[in-house]
């Protein structure tokens, strides 16, 4: 059997679906966008560490709810007013969790004195189980 094939029946017998695996790699280029963006203005341009992290995550905010609507809960709005509730719903969940990980970094860095870059890469693994957990019940739930 090829590498393909045991990944794929692997997949399907933990009972992850197409949607956890769309999440998951929508989230893995969310963060690869959220952290190079942070590098980016942190470690080269030498930016302030929470203006980076807040610009970097407002960044990784809007590409998320593109591909979360379109590509991973493949969702269509009836109206302009659906639409716009749906992002609002979007965003104040991502600010929830933006909140989470700059306050973590901040803990981290500023007041315990360790790696900005570290505790970057640790708050972005707990924010996306919760950003998942936000998009699939609150934000892109199904209607009734």
């Amino acid at each position: 059997m090829r590498l393909k094939e045991r990944i794929i029946k692997y997949v399907r017998s933990k009972g992850i679906g197409a949607e956890s695996i769309r999440y998951i790699i929508v989230g893995v280029l969310t963060t690869v966008i959220n952290y190079a963006m942070f590098e980016l203005m942190q470690g080269v341009i030498g930016i302030d560490v929470t203006v980076s992290n807040v610009a970097s995550i407002s960044v990784s905010i809007l590409f998320a709810y593109i591909t979360n609507k379109h590509i991973v809960f493949r969702r269509h709005s009836d109206s302009l007013g659906a639409l716009a509730l749906e992002f609002l719903k979007f965003v104040a969940s991502r600010l929830f969790t933006m909140a989470l990980e700059v306050g973590i970094v901040y803990l981290f860095h500023n007041v315990l004195g360790y790696s900005a870059r570290l505790f970057k890469l640790i708050a972005l693994v707990f924010v996306i189980v919760v950003n998942y957990i936000l998009s699939k019940v609150i934000v892109f739930s199904e209607k009734k």
